[in-house]
């Protein structure tokens, strides 16, 4: 009995479920590159091993990584902060919200193509046209998901920091921050999965680094090995991301729901 239930405690344990889910994918992959038969259409996992090692040992897949990942950097941290600042006004100022509302459903219903056309044409093809893009393409979804945390914060726990007299920097930490704490994890977890797509799509049409720019030159070539190779490298950077960073914080905040 014990044992049956150490081995389905096991087997339920988050890291072998993630890995399990992985292979899988990984077997319906080798599966379709098997039906199609042709390795220039679909090639296997394993064929991608020394293409992989070529534009590793060259540099250029470090190079172009790096830099794919500074931008995401750069454009995450000012679209989280702008989009908790104004989702959190909205949610608690009414006035603010109905003037700001028909704003964000506009943004939000903008394709992130226009943006970034737009952005490249009114500011140029650089650096700061290419972040600004990324950014105005977040801060909406951002926005949206703090605003609807700020409208849920309990008022009856605001009541009881006014009757303590709580300074506003306690209250924010100890009030309004573990409530709003699961919001601000959904907005970051969806955030950096949303940003790095775009930033791939800022790199394909106008700039000359980064793996997006790398995606659009094997595209060129027809080389669907070096496309795959580039665009899971950069999936797995971010399913670090996710596995060390992303998911250990969600837990963190939500702990106290389940204590």
């Amino acid at each position: 009995m014990d044992y049956s239930c150490t081995l389905s405690k096991t087997l339920q344990h988050p890291a072998l479920v993630r890995a399990s889910s992985l292979g899988l994918l990984l077997v319906f992959w080798i599966a379709a590159a098997a039906l199609t038969a042709d390795a220039s259409v679909l090639p296997q996992p394993w064929a991608l091993w020394v293409p992989f090692e070529k534009a590793a040992a060259s540099g250029a897949l470090p190079y172009h990584l790096g830099l794919t990942l500074w931008r995401v950097i750069c454009a995450f941290v000012p679209a989280m902060a702008i989009g908790v600042a104004l989702g959190f006004l909205m949610g608690r100022v009414p006035a603010v919200d109905r003037w700001l509302d028909p704003w964000l459903v506009v943004f939000l219903n903008l394709p992130a193509l226009v943006l970034i056309v737009l952005c490249y044409l009114w500011i140029g093809l650089n650096e700061t046209a290419a972040i600004i893009a990324v950014v105005l393409n977040k801060i909406p979804n951002v926005a949206t998901i703090l605003r609807e945390g700020a409208r849920a914060l309990d008022p009856h726990l605001g009541a009881m920091a006014q009757v303590y007299r709580m300074a506003p920097m306690a209250r924010l930490r100890h009030v309004v921050m573990p409530q709003l704490a699961p919001f601000l994890a959904g907005a970051a977890r969806s955030g950096i999965a949303v940003i790095w797509k775009i930033v791939l799509v800022v790199e394909f049409l106008g700039r000359s680094s980064g793996i997006g720019f790398q995606i659009h030159f094997y595209f060129q070539l027809f080389d669907v090995a070096m496309v795959l190779v580039y665009a899971l490298s950069f999936i797995g950077v971010m399913l670090l991301v996710e596995a060390l960073f992303l998911q250990p914080a969600e837990r963190r905040v939500r702990r106290w729901r389940t204590a």
